[in-house]
């Protein structure tokens, strides 16, 4: 027999109440001006408490708080990204034309690309881990990871990785990219372009192109969101080819997971750009979105340990920074040839 639904909500409360007060400390913090300054969001600030209280006080009330905990980091996350999409119009990405959708075509597709070649063939790392890093260095950061541990199945540790990577490479970014800029030989609004096809979070695209001015901030969140944009066919893609190599192996019976979420995101982001909802409740749809996607990153840091953090090694730094040269350098060079 299922449980009832009114003794799930009673077992999950206990957790979803420690993950809300929790991800509303990281939102307050996350809100201080000298905080966004950094270009530090909310999400990185909600995994590393995730994190510190896992490790110590977590443990002590785990088997009461374990269901809401758990809930959060996976429905709540797909609500959260299926949310996402109330962010992005078509129109905003109608407005860099077909250079800025070719630009991020190409950043996405080289990033991953290399990713699984230096991950699996040189660095001999875990496929998960590989996909999960490649995912957060290649489209939007700690969201696409989110959003690729549930077609991968990683585990909590995995995803914390992941997200430590482009925590560390993207908000090296934020403070080198405007340290370059005088000898880019880009102007402001190619700068723009610049930083949101290759700069990991929204949070660090705003940071590194608002440094510069405002049309480059304005065309590197407009550019970011065309990548964000990607995420939901790279998921439906990626679900596809894992169910048809499992573990090396060609299998014609199993058919593709289709992650709904990500098709949701999708029809959400087409909905928005109808522009029929009034612009305040939008508004409110985003904060509420970054609620929910705070409590799934809170919850994974809750459930990640530092044992397990500690025998990844120094591999899937590697394969980050690698990733950050290529972004950074490649990238330019693709903002370049095809921006002229």
């Amino acid at each position: 027999m299922h449980p009832k639904p009114q003794s799930l909500f009673m077992a999950r409360l206990p957790g979803l109440l420690l993950v809300a007060v929790g991800s509303s400390v990281v939102l307050w913090f996350a809100n201080k001006p000298a905080i966004q300054h950094l270009g530090l969001g909310a999400l990185t600030f909600a995994i590393v408490l995730g994190m510190v209280l896992g490790n110590t006080l977590f443990p002590k009330v785990g088997l009461t708080c374990s269901s809401g905990v758990d809930y959060s980091k996976s429905t709540l996350l797909r609500l959260g990204v299926i949310l996402y999409g109330f962010r992005i119009t078509f129109l905003q990405i109608a407005s860099v034309g077909w250079t800025g959708a070719l630009m991020d075509l190409l950043v996405v597709a080289m990033t991953f690309g290399l990713t699984l070649f230096i991950g699996l063939t040189w660095l001999k790392m875990d496929r998960d881990t590989v996909i999960l890093i490649g995912a957060g260095s290649s489209i939007c950061g700690a969201a696409a990871v989110l959003a690729t541990e549930p077609v991968v199945g990683g585990h909590a540790h995995k995803v914390s990785v992941a997200i430590a990577t482009v925590v560390v490479f993207g908000t090296l970014s934020t403070f080198l990219y405007p340290l370059v800029y005088p000898y880019l030989g880009f102007n402001e609004g190619a700068y723009g372009l610049y930083v949101g096809s290759t700069v990991h979070e929204v949070a660090q695209v705003v940071a590194a192109a608002k440094a510069v001015g405002d049309l480059a901030a304005s065309n590197a969140v407009i550019e970011k969101m065309l990548r964000v944009m990607m995420l939901s066919p790279f998921l439906i893609l990626l679900s596809f080819i894992l169910s048809r190599f499992s573990g090396g192996l060609v299998s014609h019976r199993q058919m593709p997971v289709i992650p709904w979420f990500a098709v949701w995101f999708v029809v959400v982001s087409g909905f928005n750009s109808l522009d029929w909802v009034p612009h305040w409740l939008v508004e409110g749809i985003v904060q509420m979105d970054l609620f929910l996607l705070t409590m799934a990153m809170f919850a994974l840091g809750l459930r990640t340990s530092a044992g397990a953090l500690r025998q990844a090694g120094l591999r899937p730094l590697a394969l980050a920074g690698i990733l950050f040269v290529f972004l950074s350098v490649g990238g330019y060079w693709i903002n370049r040839l095809v921006g002229v």
